[in-house]
């Protein structure tokens, strides 16, 4: 049977070399059948692309923040899409919707858009009015003319369901079940890992300020907005050889490093919006494939998951205090620490990419 030539086109405004959720996405489609475009953005510090069976396309905008660079951005995306030829338009959260709705009504083309998280309450936009009402409007206007909606969690799902009465699909952003093992990356010393862009309200400070207290390492894997805080905060507590900002690491080598850790970190600081409190991270499932309890947050998809497999520690309240108490007891109890691993390789074998 003839492959069907139905050509998708993806955006984002991320590097793709580290979106391990749209390389899945973009692939599976692929494998499929369909002809794929991935459409990123070139970085200051981007590495040339991976190769990928699917075609990429970096945009290199001149502003790299802010109103400008969303301006900018979409104003690119949109003469890209114009003069391409497309069969179905997909765009990646609330910052590149308008080219891909737009585009598609031009030409009659079916528009998708899959929701990451819950824009409007992203802790970037939650406590900014006038942006926050902007990203609103884009959203009231976009979802109920899509063709189809999908996003990462069921009660993200269901937000849509009430406000526009939209019937949203669920693809979590579940790992895909390696067949070879990892060979765990081997330190002088045991550490726990956090994986993941480096933003407000991902609980950062907190576990900085925590590993005064743990006699082990902690890696950072990643970059974002708090960054540079983040490395001068751990440098004004004397950590500068306990904590070590790895920045942005690629999946290959990610993997590793994730399965020789003792512990992963996916806790998030309150009152930050609710897309966190919605959220079903991807690093939450790397943790799982890893074979490593992690603590995180106790909030809905996390206690739905925990319930059933029992592979992370859930807090009710992201404590200095608390992140001590639960590093400590998995360094020091073997058994405990074998318990949680069990569990993680069984509920991979359910909770994963192909399965999904």
């Amino acid at each position: 049977m003839d492959k069907p030539s139905v050509h998708i086109v993806f955006t984002v405004v991320n590097d793709l070399n580290y979106d391990q959720r749209m390389q899945r996405i973009s692939k599976t489609l692929w494998e499929a059948g369909y002809e794929v475009t991935l459409i990123g953005r070139v970085l200051p510090h981007s590495l040339p692309l991976d190769q990928q069976p699917y075609h990429q396309k970096r945009l290199s905008p001149y502003f790299e923040k802010g109103k400008l660079f969303y301006i900018e951005y979409n104003l690119r995306l949109l003469w890209h899409l114009l003069w391409h030829r497309y069969d179905i338009f997909s765009a990646v959260d609330l910052d590149t919707v308008m080219p891909h709705y737009l585009i598609s009504t031009l030409k009659g083309r079916p528009f998708v858009y899959d929701a990451h998280e819950y824009f409007p309450e992203v802790p970037e936009v939650v406590n900014r009015p006038k942006i926050r009402k902007v990203w609103e409007w884009v959203e009231q206007w976009v979802v109920p003319r899509a063709n189809a909606v999908y996003t990462v969690s069921r009660s993200i799902a269901a937000i849509f369901y009430t406000k526009y009465q939209k019937k949203v699909g669920v693809i979590r952003n579940i790992s895909h079940l390696q067949q070879e093992g990892v060979i765990p990356y081997q330190a002088d010393r045991p550490y726990i890992i956090y994986q993941g862009a480096v933003n407000v309200g991902r609980g950062l400070m907190v576990l900085i300020a925590a590993m005064q207290y743990i006699d082990c390492d902690l890696f950072i894997c990643g970059k974002g907005d708090v960054w540079e805080e983040c490395v001068a905060f751990s440098k004004t507590l004397g950590l500068d050889h306990q904590v070590h900002f790895l920045g942005q690491v690629a999946p290959q080598a990610l993997r590793p490093l994730t399965a020789g850790a003792v512990l992963g970190f996916n806790a998030y600081e309150p009152h930050q919006g609710v897309s966190y409190y919605l959220s079903l991270a991807n690093r939450f499932f790397d943790y799982l494939h890893a074979g490593i309890p992690q603590i995180c947050s106790n909030y809905p998809e996390y206690q739905r998951l925990n319930a059933q497999y029992e592979v992370a520690v859930l807090l009710d309240e992201l404590r200095v205090e608390e992140v001590v108490r639960v590093a400590n007891r998995f360094l020091v109890d073997k058994e405990l620490w074998d318990a949680y691993h069990q569990r993680c390789l069984v509920a991979k074998q359910v909770l994963n990419w192909q399965e999904e």
